[in-house]
């Protein structure tokens, strides 16, 4: 039996004429309010901010060969046979605008560039895979801001119009790529240049701040598409752009250069970089200055930056304005692939350096460091002339260069024999270097010595030297 006198668990407190106002039950008070009441109530709540609608996805140009279109969160996918994608894949699209992109495995890939008004030239595109090389969707375009103000943020990437250097290393690699049957990856690639005077001053100025937002959106690209970033190389243009007329200040500058770059990759996670550069050899009337001889002194001494010169410039044909022409940059572009495919392998890539220039008799001995044993091309394709490039100053009793020949006891090693012994008090030798001015399609400073290294028709060649001559054997 219930006891009498333990409380009821459930009751009514008030009623009213259409129902219980006030009740109560084990969880406490149970209140019955008027609809007008609850709409009061509800009125006097703050209202949560409603959920941004998904962005309406942009249609697809209707001429496309393409199907299996699906839309998936901000991005559309679909299959398609795109003109200039090689063949069918998958590709797609951000729903609020960018350019097609190539559905690819692995991180995005990353080739980077600073410089002067020359790293910002670029030949007629799209490549060959224009949906595998990219560049910041900021209506930019794959050179930078070249020094007129910031670029913008963007997590977008649009297709190119015109091929940079770094565009057209990109599309060598896709190349060999897709002839081996690999996969194909993707590219982001920018170029930031400005007006500096000195190295010190692109070290410091817009062009470096551009190339760092560049950072940043090759990260937030990256992170739109769910993989990572990973930056190839950051290719360095900036020799005869210094003024400042001091080539150890222009080698501090280079150096300061690249340890902010490297400061800026690792604040955002990313490794050490691979830097390239083409030896500078000056133009058509250039053939000679502090710019060019502070290279030389970048050559052999950049701390512990990982350097490569990829080839001497007068491998490439140049304009009557000392520019390459698009055969030269593609030229270079394609030396430029092989020795960053050849660093990644960890194999040694190192162009002819000659390092020591002494006496053996009546003539003269150059060791050189080189990757492979040396050749003096016998087609001397530059025009270099008789004796390859090679000159002597400073002589005071009328002895000259009779031929030039590899020593045949050491292949990384060239003699300069001569008509008699060379006398003076300060003898110097010259590779490529200090020529007289000349027309032509490559610069004037141009040489025919090379290793045995070759490639798809590209040989490495030696870079220019000017050193002096030392005693060696009498």
């Amino acid at each position: 039996m219930p006891d009498p006198s333990s409380p009821p668990k459930t009751g009514t407190l008030m009623r009213a004429a259409n129902g219980d106002v006030i009740a109560y039950d084990e969880s406490g008070l149970i209140l019955h309010l008027a609809d007008r009441v609850i709409a009061d109530i509800a009125a006097r709540l703050p209202v949560p901010p409603e959920a941004p609608a998904p962005p309406v996805p942009q249609p697809l140009p209707d001429d496309l060969d393409i199907w299996s279109v699906q839309h998936d969160g901000d991005w559309t996918h679909f299959h398609g046979n795109l003109p200039g994608g090689d063949s069918a894949r998958a590709y797609r699209r951000h729903a609020t605008g960018g350019g097609l992109i190539a559905e690819a495995r692995g991180p995005l890939l990353a080739l980077l560039a600073i410089g002067g008004a020359r790293a910002a030239l670029a030949s007629p595109g799209p490549g060959r895979f224009p949906y595998h090389v990219l560049t910041p969707a900021d209506d930019i375009g794959a050179v930078g801001m070249a020094g007129d103000g910031s670029a913008p943020a963007t997590a977008l990437m649009q297709n190119l119009t015109e091929l940079t250097h770094e565009a057209l290393i990109a599309d060598a690699l896709l190349a060999r790529r897709r002839a081996a049957s690999l996969s194909l990856p993707l590219f982001f690639v920018r170029a930031e240049t400005d007006r500096a005077a000195g190295a010190a001053d692109l070290a410091s100025g817009e062009a470096l701040a551009n190339f760092n937002l560049a950072l940043a959106n090759l990260k937030a690209a990256a992170a739109s598409l769910g993989t990572t970033a990973q930056v190839l190389a950051v290719t360095l243009d900036f020799v005869l752009e210094d003024v400042t007329g001091d080539p150890v200040a222009y080698r501090d500058g280079m150096l300061a250069l690249m340890e902010r770059i490297t400061q800026s990759l690792a604040r955002n996670g990313l490794a050490r970089p691979i830097f390239l550069a083409a030896f500078d050899c000056g133009t058509h009337s250039i053939t000679e200055g502090p710019a060019l001889i502070g290279q030389w002194e970048l050559a052999w001494n950049h701390a512990d930056h990982r350097l490569h010169f990829t080839a001497p410039s007068y491998a490439f044909p140049m304009d009557d304005t000392g520019r390459l022409t698009d055969e030269g940059r593609h030229l270079k572009a394609q030396i430029a692939a092989e020795a960053l495919l050849a660093i990644q392998a960890e194999d040694r890539w190192e162009c002819p350096t000659i390092q020591l220039a002494e006496r053996h008799g009546d003539d003269i001995r150059l060791v050189c460091e080189s990757a492979a044993p040396l050749v003096i091309d016998p087609a001397d394709p530059f025009a270099a002339g008789a004796f390859a490039g090679f000159q002597l100053s400073g002589v005071t009793n009328g002895g000259t260069i009779r031929t030039v020949e590899i020593d045949p006891d050491d292949p990384k090693s060239v003699f300069l024999r001569c008509t008699r012994r060379p006398e003076g008090t300060e003898i110097e030798v010259t590779y490529a270097h200090g020529a007289a001015p000349q027309p032509g399609p490559f610069p004037a400073n141009r040489g025919a010595l090379r290793d045995t290294w070759s490639s798809n028709g590209l040989h490495r060649w030696a870079l220019p030297a000017r050193l002096r001559l030392t005693d060696g054997q009498a």
